[in-house]
């Protein structure tokens, strides 16, 4: 028998889904809480029966704060969504390599889940700038070039301030996320629509080699192909002098996010020697 869900249980769900998406820390803050304020309200069953109880009859449906056990936490809650086809999931900014939880319609595996908070014309927009995202080789779309999008829509064009104001509503919701007026998908939207883009896009995206996650965000090696997210990178290659693909052990030539590099550089005397550069924050 499924291990029932407690009030503990049920405030960390509702509380989800008022955010939609919750980075890894808030969510251990959440779990903590809910535990705490919940750890006197537990379960007791009858007959096959889940009743709430403020005296806990039976400890083992009670709900205990453990730091390690979050993801046993939300296995409880997933075991008691799946009825209605919803799940919530784990997955990693490719940004900062941070872990995130978002709640996920398993139901609805298209851009049309979001047909009650956009217009079919606003949908386009978003499908044309999720196809330059894909397309491009960083996996960012410059906001010139959405904008630009927006005179090429089917139903009707949208106007350079209408498309500017789609364009921050799909950030405030997480659809997007922007920096330096360059766009890519969100975390939220990589973690809720993976399948539909690896069934979409399947000739041009592909999974990290490392967490074997959908990578919009990637480096690619120029021999076999194969990519790593930037924070997999960065973690996969640290304290190594000559990094190589994990994959067909070529040199890998790109910049390791937050580590020491070997880089080919003509020396004083025209000679070329490997250097070290640090690809940190400074």
């Amino acid at each position: 028998m499924a291990t029932p869900m407690t009030d503990g249980h049920r405030r960390f769900l509702q509380v989800l889904m008022s955010h939609g998406i919750m980075e890894g820390s808030v969510a251990r803050t959440l779990h903590r809480n809910c535990c705490e304020i919940h750890k006197g309200c537990g379960t007791k069953c009858y007959n096959g029966m889940s009743l709430k109880s403020e005296f806990i009859i039976n400890p083992w449906y009670a709900v205990y704060y453990a730091h390690d056990k979050l993801d046993d936490f939300i296995n409880v809650v997933n075991i008691h969504l799946q009825p209605f086809f919803m799940q919530i999931r784990k997955g990693m900014s490719e940004d900062d390599g941070k872990t995130y939880y978002a709640l996920v319609n398993l139901a609805e595996t298209e851009i049309t889940k979001m047909a009650s908070d956009y217009t079919e014309n606003e949908l386009e927009l978003f499908r044309k700038t999720m196809d330059a995202i894909i397309i491009s080789e960083n996996g960012f779309a410059s906001s010139t070039n959405i904008l630009n999008l927006a005179d090429q829509l089917k139903i009707k064009k949208m106007k350079k301030k209408e498309a500017e104001q789609v364009l921050q509503n799909l950030v405030q919701d997480k659809w997007l996320s922007e920096r330096d007026g360059e766009y890519t998908l969100h975390t939220r939207c990589i973690m809720e629509m993976e399948q539909y883009i690896l069934s979409n896009y399947q000739d041009l995206v592909r999974k990290c080699n490392i967490c074997h996650s959908l990578a919009i965000q990637s480096q690619v090696c120029e021999t076999c192909g194969i990519g790593m997210h930037l924070p997999c990178a960065g973690k996969y290659f640290k304290a190594q002098m000559e990094p190589h693909c994990p994959h067909c052990d070529e040199f890998w030539p790109h910049e390791i996010p937050g580590s020491k590099q070997p880089i080919l550089q003509l020396s004083s005397n025209n000679t070329w020697a490997w250097t070290e550069i640090f690809n940190g924050d400074t």
